[in-house]
């Protein structure tokens, strides 16, 4: 498992978007913990993606689990693993493309995840949850426009030690992890539910696609400058 510790990407401004997007996951998950079982089964299966629901018998509910589900998450792991990644990467994504533009990018990103995710499996009746597939669109952008800046990162549980290396290298090695994983996994049976890959792929390529288009220029039309520390 790859785990990022930290980047060393300066910011010019609060990430002020990022933080509320965190706040809200952490707000609706303590939200959940107050529901029993029987209630939290409930909310998953009405506000997550349920595939089968949205190809085979659509509806306005339906269509509108690829935004609820962004919010919902199956634990307390699922929830930090999410936020950490969000909080590492996201804040330099926001400072480059501004507030509205970067949440634009993390909710395409999202539905790009569900759509990625239902096309692989569109007969499935698990509910798909979580914030991962935004914030793989995250890492995608991240990738695109920061691709050496340094990130510490811990591989766990492999090797207990830190170290560093330019973002590319732990995107890259991510995002093979990620299509490997999902490959593997659709030969386990449906039944089995587990880690939805396909969304992180999807959502990883949309951010990758989407950032350059979602960038805004200075006048003139040249590109924007990156950070200092992309410089070689």
């Amino acid at each position: 498992m790859l785990i990022p510790v930290r980047d060393i990407n300066p910011t010019r401004r609060f990430p002020l978007v990022t933080w509320s997007l965190i706040a809200l996951n952490v707000a609706v998950w303590l939200y959940q913990l107050t529901l029993d079982d029987v209630a939290g089964a409930a909310l998953l299966l009405r506000k997550g993606v349920i595939p089968y629901y949205l190809v085979r018998e659509p509806s306005l509910g339906s269509w509108l689990t690829p935004l609820t589900s962004m919010f919902l998450h199956g634990g307390w792991t699922h929830l930090i693993g999410n936020m950490w990644f969000l909080h590492v990467f996201g804040d330099n994504i926001e400072d480059e493309l501004g507030k509205l533009r970067y949440l634009a990018l993390y909710l395409l990103a999202g539905l790009g995840a569900v759509a990625a995710q239902v096309a692989i499996g569109p007969d499935s009746q698990i509910p798909m949850v979580g914030a991962s597939g935004a914030i793989a669109g995250v890492l995608g952008a991240y990738m695109m426009l920061h691709p050496r800046a340094p990130v510490v990162t811990f591989i766990f549980p492999i090797v207990f030690v830190l170290f560093e290396s330019p973002a590319w290298i732990f995107l890259f090695v991510w995002f093979g992890l990620q299509t490997l994983q999902g490959f593997t996994a659709l030969g386990l049976p449906e039944t089995a539910g587990g880690v939805a890959f396909f969304a992180h792929i999807g959502g990883f390529v949309v951010g990758f696609a989407l950032v350059r288009w979602l960038a805004p220029t200075p006048e003139g039309g040249a590109p924007r400058r990156l950070a200092s520390v992309e410089e070689p």
